[in-house]
């Protein structure tokens, strides 16, 4: 993976703060891998959006979503990802997460939305019955 970019965030209480946001693209087992490392929010959310709406726009029905390296993720980075599986599903695919952290995971849980994602532990697991 290559260097993350530096995202500038203001905030009105705590002036410019920077954060780390990277994002990568691949083929693994023929299903593209959108990696994310860093925090998914208001303020890198957008490259997000349009990396998943890229890989779509090209008849890629079934993604898979690597968060394994993300630290959070809020209400617009959730939407995102709902965004996403609805485009994934109208293609007749699917948008698969993979993510192990606690706290990430919580978060699926708490909005419910672990019974909406296919959420697994590694790579190799998609598709695995």
């Amino acid at each position: 993976m290559s260097a993350p970019d530096v995202t500038a965030v203001e905030n009105e209480n705590w002036g410019v703060m920077e954060q780390e946001f990277h994002i990568e693209e691949r083929v693994d087992r023929g299903l593209p891998v959108i990696t994310v490392a860093g925090e998914i929010d208001v303020a890198t959310a957008p490259q997000l959006r349009e990396a998943l709406h890229g890989v779509i726009a090209q008849g890629r029905a079934t993604v898979v979503l690597d968060l394994l390296a993300v630290t959070f993720l809020d209400s617009t980075a959730l939407g995102v990802l709902v965004g996403g599986l609805k485009r994934c599903r109208e293609l007749g695919g699917e948008l698969h997460v993979v993510v192990t952290d606690a706290r990430i995971k919580k978060i699926f849980e708490i909005t419910g939305l672990n019974k909406v994602f296919p959420i697994v532990d590694a790579l190799s697991e998609v598709g695995a019955s």
